[in-house]
């Protein structure tokens, strides 16, 4: 890999996990330094506007307010145009790195803007990033491929069905009601009663305009880590995320960000044989019937009950902070930060050109 790239790391964005994405963007900032790569960040405002944020120490703790505008050149393979004070200045980049979680980032939304500007980027395409931020859409998807999920149910305000319904449905309580599409244990929470389950739907849908509701399964929730090479797709010893139940009641948003002690990471995570090849097995078929492309988290419930491994869910921009357990994972199975960045902008690059190589005509 040609260490000279220029690489624009985009990090900030319009969703609720703003503030996430500025934990994740440290660890891949550093990464890339460390890999010798020439890193321009670029800071996504709440607002959406982009702002180069180059020249200054490392990477800012939050995306500045005005300054620094830049806008993507459609077809520009990488060109950006300065805004404001600056118009018509341009910068070049050779690849994006997209660290944004949740809408507007994590979506698809970003990787079409990318697609038309005809820039090679990070992480899964358009499909594959909007079939797996929409819980509901991927669940769908997962079922019809064959592969265990839990029971859901999926509604918009005008369909929300009673907590008694939605108890009959999915086989009492307590229920768990969460965004559609959005990650972080944003809007997520867990219902025991009608009063309860009035709360967490009107919480959810303070962010998104359909929810899930879901079964309570009692689980341990493992997680691994698929990450697609030249030489193919590698799947993670599994780790095992241990909520502090005592004060947060299941793996909130508090236990992951706000509480140092809101959960244990136990990395391997201590599981049978049979099970830790099941789980690396269905992570892997996972990302390709959600269609994803270099690297995504795969998040499990292993009932404590039956042993039985169920698929939660897919991340194609896992978290990259200081507790996040994509890293990690792939760090335990021999792959480092630096590494772990290179493979990844390798594979960006490959399908970059692989897709530049079709043809666009009809002769």
């Amino acid at each position: 890999m040609n260490r000279k790239l220029r690489v624009a790391l985009l990090f900030g964005g319009r969703s609720a996990e703003h503030e996430v994405s500025l934990l994740s963007a440290q660890y891949v900032f550093t990464a890339l330094t460390e890999a010798g790569y020439r890193v321009t960040p670029i800071g996504v405002g709440r607002d959406g506007r982009w702002h180069r944020c180059d020249g200054q120490a490392g990477l800012p703790a939050a995306v500045p307010e005005s300054g620094g505008e830049v806008a993507l050149a459609p077809g520009g393979g990488g060109r950006l145009f300065a805004l404001g004070g600056d118009a018509g200045a341009t910068l070049e980049v050779d690849v994006v790195f997209p660290v944004l979680h949740g809408p507007f980032g994590e979506d698809g939304t970003v990787q079409g803007l990318l697609e038309v500007a005809d820039v090679p980027y990070v992480g899964a395409g358009v499909l594959g990033s909007a079939a797996a931020m929409d819980k509901d859409v991927a669940k769908r998807l997962l079922h019809e491929a064959g592969l265990p999920i839990p029971r859901f149910i999926a509604c918009r305000a005008a369909d929300r069905p009673s907590f008694a319904e939605a108890c009959a449905a999915l086989g009492g309580t307590p229920l768990f009601v969460k965004p559609a599409r959005l990650g972080s244990s944003v809007g997520v929470s867990k219902a025991t009663d009608a009063a309860g389950f009035e709360t967490a739907t009107a919480l959810a849908f303070r962010y998104d305009d359909k929810i899930l509701i879901e079964e309570f399964v009692d689980a341990r929730e493992i997680e691994c880590a698929v990450l697609e090479s030249a030489s193919g797709l590698v799947a993670s010893i599994p780790g095992e995320i241990v909520p502090a139940t005592e004060q947060h009641g299941f793996y909130s948003y508090a236990a992951k960000y706000l509480d140092q002690s809101g959960a244990r990471l136990d990395l391997p995570a201590q599981l049978p044989e049979e099970t830790e090849a099941r789980v690396r097995t269905l992570a892997l078929q996972c990302f390709r019937v959600l269609g994803c492309e270099g690297m995504a988290r795969v998040d499990f419930f292993l009932h404590k009950g039956t042993g039985r491994v169920l698929i939660n869910e897919a991340n194609t921009i896992p978290g990259f902070t200081a507790i996040s357990m994509y890293p990690k994972l792939m760090a335990a199975s021999g792959v480092p930060g630096p590494q772990l960045v290179e493979q990844l902008i390798g594979r960006a690059m490959a399908r970059w050109q692989a897709r530049r190589a079709l043809s666009s005509s009809r002769n």
